[in-house]
């Protein structure tokens, strides 16, 4: 059953809406919002559908986040967004906050955001006011975790928050420097999770810590699988393991496992996608021959198949950042991607077939899929 979707996407110069009819067959486009503003992420709280945040760098209120309470009719800017205490001894500075994720539904108002350089900070006012983990802010290890010369060519990030549906003390951090961080007590505590995740650019390709990971998530129907996209392949972990499995190596090998984001079935454990760019020396971040497609697993990883129906057969030089490509839980799943290019393509049979649905915006940076309320 299919259902009308909301696509919020922020982009290089500001944000907008895109919605669905029931069928997902016709788009309206909303905006700009914020015009000339750069919107890192824009996401919608699922515990009461009508709260919006954007993690926006603004020309006049610098790094901030912007919020609406009623279904993106007005915005405001957060009363305190996330900031180091002045006299930092690591001298830090927020340039902007790059991840939103809404807390624990048990938790109404939670929300934790992952900034640069990489920090963690939680709200527990819908968003209004920030405050910092101390536990992970200031822990021993910071700086050997998130040195200051580390870092994506915009900054050094703390680049994913992830929440266990189950229990919203367990959590798990992706950043670009450290790998996968885990706690298990909200915060106060963390510890590496990386086993067998390469290290291609490190002497030891096999350290504890020091891995960039792209993108984790958890299997909707079982939590305790983990896909991750890494700098260095695409990886999946089954608790309570705690070894990854490097399923990318499954992938055709003119292709390889290196991307920014993988996106699991919303109803089946066994199937994820990926989105695979040109992983050469060079890191030209394009489709890899300037061929563009997504891959599916439906067996966990042990296989891929390639989906290019609908997208250039060749000349297509774009590729797909971090927060940039999702899925819906309508049947058939529907999934949607955004491009450095500025372009929306969608699927909305699972992948088999893709067909562009906005075209000409600025670089694309994040798009998130929810139901249109």
């Amino acid at each position: 059953m299919t259902h009308a979707i909301q696509l919020l996407v922020g982009t290089r110069k500001g944000a907008w809406i895109h919605t669905s009819d029931a069928g997902r067959g016709r788009w309206s486009l909303e905006g700009p919002l914020f015009l000339g503003q750069i919107i890192n992420h824009f996401v919608r709280d699922p515990r009461d559908g009508r709260t919006m945040l954007m993690a926006a760098s603004t020309g006049h209120l610098g790094p901030t986040i912007l919020r609406s309470t009623d279904g993106g009719k007005t915005w405001a800017e957060a009363s305190r967004p996330p900031a180091f205490p002045k006299g930092d001894p690591h001298g830090r500075a927020v340039d902007h906050s790059f991840w939103l994720e809404p807390g624990h539904a048990d938790e109404p108002g939670v929300w934790w955001a992952g900034t640069s350089p990489p920090a963690l900070f939680r709200s527990a006012d819908g968003g209004d006011i920030w405050e910092g983990v101390a536990g992970l802010n200031e822990h021993p290890q910071v700086l050997d975790w998130f040195p200051p010369e580390a870092g994506t060519p915009d900054g050094a990030i703390l680049n994913q928050v992830v929440v266990d549906p189950r229990d919203a003390r367990h959590m798990y951090l992706a950043t670009c420097s450290a790998g996968v961080l885990e706690t298990t007590d909200q915060g106060a505590t963390w510890r590496p999770l990386n086993q067998n995740v390469r290290c291609d650019f490190l002497p030891d390709p096999y350290p504890e810590f020091g891995q960039d990971s792209h993108f984790i998530a958890l299997a909707p129907t079982d939590p305790d699988r983990i896909w991750q996209q890494n700098h260095c392949g695409i990886y999946r972990l089954d608790r309570p393991g705690e070894r990854w499995e490097r399923i990318g190596e499954a992938m055709p090998r003119d292709i390889g496992d290196i991307g920014f984001t993988i996106i699991p079935h919303a109803r089946d454990r066994e199937t994820a996608w990926v989105w695979p760019m040109d992983g050469t020396e060079v890191w030209p971040r394009v489709s890899p021959g300037g061929r563009p497609a997504a891959y599916r697993t439906r067996d966990g990883g042990a296989s891929w198949t390639r989906q290019d129906r609908g997208f250039p057969a060749e000349q297509g030089w774009f590729t797909v950042k971090r927060q940039a490509f999702c899925g819906d839980a309508a049947d058939p799943i529907g999934l949607y991607l955004g491009t450095t290019g500025g372009e929306i393509w969608m699927s909305g049979d699972e992948g088999e077939s893709w067909r562009q649905i906005a075209a000409h915006l600025p670089e694309i940076y994040s798009v998130t899929a929810v139901p249109a309320g």
